[in-house]
């Protein structure tokens, strides 16, 4: 099993490195779900921490549905983080017909270098999912899904998670269950869906905020729960 926890800032990489986390995912503007995090924070946490950090690459929180001069930023981000020397990319895009953006992903996966990527939350608005992934099969960059399996928070989509599992079986894809998941109940959501990777930002911070810090404490009794899976 392995724990990805949300990293908005250096505080958060050490607290989170320290306390059990085994990859960062690093943004920005966690209230709006996540935007690219300037290319300075991303070069001190790359050489700070020893785990994975992947970074992610959203140039604004209006939709994911991207104009040409938006894909435009996100190549140079893209090609700043790689240069960065950060482990993977988060990213994803639709199409105004609420599939995914191929052309946008033609363009950009290229550019990566070899990171791994992850295809972040734009998922959750697929019409279909089981099409979308047979659709990132198709690139091979794309190694994992950042999903809550729907609209729904993941806790609360137990049987559309083990469905995801399930159709992702032995290729490349890995699910990464998040948003909405908790501390109480995770061993019973683990084994229940199958899942292999977890993801949490406010569930491990103060008071269950997404402003306040990381508590350590919270993070490493979630941690060692998690790793007790393995």
């Amino acid at each position: 099993m392995l724990l990805e926890v949300i990293a908005t800032c250096m505080d958060d990489a050490l607290t989170a490195e320290a306390n059990g986390a085994d990859r960062l995912e690093l943004i920005t503007a966690i209230t709006e779900g996540g935007l690219t995090p300037g290319i300075g924070l991303v070069e001190q946490v790359v050489r700070a921490v020893r785990i994975p950090v992947f970074v992610m690459v959203r140039p604004h929180s209006r939709s994911f549905v991207y104009a040409e001069h938006d894909i435009d930023t996100m190549a140079l981000e893209i090609k700043a983080i790689v240069k960065a020397g950060a482990a993977g990319i988060v990213m994803g895009a639709l199409t105004p017909e609420g599939k995914i953006d191929e052309r946008l992903l033609e363009r950009l996966l290229p550019l990566t270098g070899g990171l791994q990527v992850t295809f972040h939350r734009a998922f959750d608005e697929l019409k279909d999912q089981y099409e979308g992934m047979r659709t990132l099969l198709k690139h091979p960059q794309i190694t994992r899904v950042l999903t809550s399996a729907g609209p729904r928070p993941a806790i609360e989509s137990v049987k559309e998670m083990a469905g995801l599992v399930a159709a992702a079986g032995e290729s490349r894809l890995t699910i990464l269950a998040g948003s909405g998941l908790r501390a109480e109940g995770i061993t019973d959501f683990i084994q229940e869906t199958g899942v292999e990777e977890v993801h949490f930002g406010s569930a491990v911070r103060y008071d269950k905020s997404n402003l306040s810090p990381i508590d350590p404490s919270a993070l490493r009794m979630l941690a060692d729960n998690v790793h007790r899976m393995r």
